[in-house]
């Protein structure tokens, strides 16, 4: 196993001649370092089933089986599909997800530590993941900013961007809201929280999915304070030029695996109608997403 960082890149590193199925634990603990330093590790030219994609996961942690089931796999559910490919005339998965900044499971109660995606089918144009690390984002707010959020929280929620389902359809708007709060009340997390494994302070906030940001005690703030904090991180960039946006781009045969604790990212959609496919393994490594909050 060779480990390079990519050239002319703000974050990542490529890894090159890793096979999961004969990788010893300390390949695997050396793969988990890098993508906790690294942020994004690249494992170039696999070739994988969905059944073989889990196992890999499952050396990574224990995978977590997405709460929708239209965007499991039909034969391997903890494989969450993102698809706008008919397979026997069926939809499998669901077409043009994450289309906005978050972090996987960000609104549920106890988010997990690593991503996994492999591309399944590439368009030849536009297609690839953006990302911010939101540890670097933190380090270059500006101080006041630091001391406005310290000892702060914030609430999230996937209601913003909840995909109506088949089974949705002519129900009222309000049925549908309410099962959501219902079926995923929002969840508080520290506005920061230091990273279990490398100590570092990140910033823990998606435009995405946080809703409000409140004090110790509570009382939310207004609205001014969370968007100075979403466009300060380079969220509300849409020319995708800010010095905190990284494009990650992708070939057959890679995967991407990042720490989904430090990055949030937002899909790069192509713009024309090409078919894409791609598979997600979300896992839960040795430690709570965090254990305590920055001070």
């Amino acid at each position: 196993m060779e480990i390079k960082p990519q050239e002319g890149k703000k974050l990542g590193a490529t890894v090159e001649g890793f096979d999961y199925a004969t990788a010893s634990e300390a390949d695997i603990e050396t793969l988990k370092q890098t993508i906790y330093t690294k942020k994004i590790a690249v494992l170039k030219n696999q070739d994988l089933s969905p059944q073989q994609f889990l196992e890999l996961g499952k050396r990574l942690g224990t995978p977590v089986t997405y709460y929708e089931p239209m965007y499991q796999h039909p034969e391997v559910p903890e494989v969450f599909v993102s698809s706008n490919v008919l397979e026997d005339g069926k939809q499998v998965g669901v077409p043009k997800t994450g289309k906005f900044w978050h972090a996987d499971y960000m609104f549920m109660p106890d988010p997990f530590g690593i991503t996994l995606i492999y591309p399944q089918v590439i368009p030849t144009k536009n297609r690839g993941t953006y990302f911010i690390d939101m540890g670097q984002a933190y380090e270059r707010l500006p101080e006041d900013l630091k001391n406005e959020i310290r000892g702060t929280n914030c609430q999230h929620s996937v209601r913003k961007y909840f995909k109506i389902r088949p089974s949705d359809v002519y129900r009222p708007i309000s049925e549908i809201i309410e099962e959501v709060e219902t079926k995923t009340p929002p969840a508080l997390h520290p506005t920061t929280f230091i990273h279990p494994m490398t100590g570092e302070t990140i910033l823990y906030l998606a435009e995405g999915f946080t809703m409000s940001i409140e004090d110790e005690k509570g009382k939310t703030f207004e609205n001014d304070l969370l968007n100075r904090l979403f466009e300060a991180s380079g969220q509300l960039d849409d020319t995708f030029t800010h010095e905190n946006i990284h494009l990650q781009t992708f070939e057959q045969g890679d995967m991407l695996v990042w720490d989904n604790r430090s990055l949030i990212h937002r899909a790069l959609h192509t713009s024309a109608p090409e078919p894409t496919v791609s598979h997600r393994v979300t896992v839960h490594d040795s430690k709570k997403l965090y254990e305590k909050a920055a001070s």
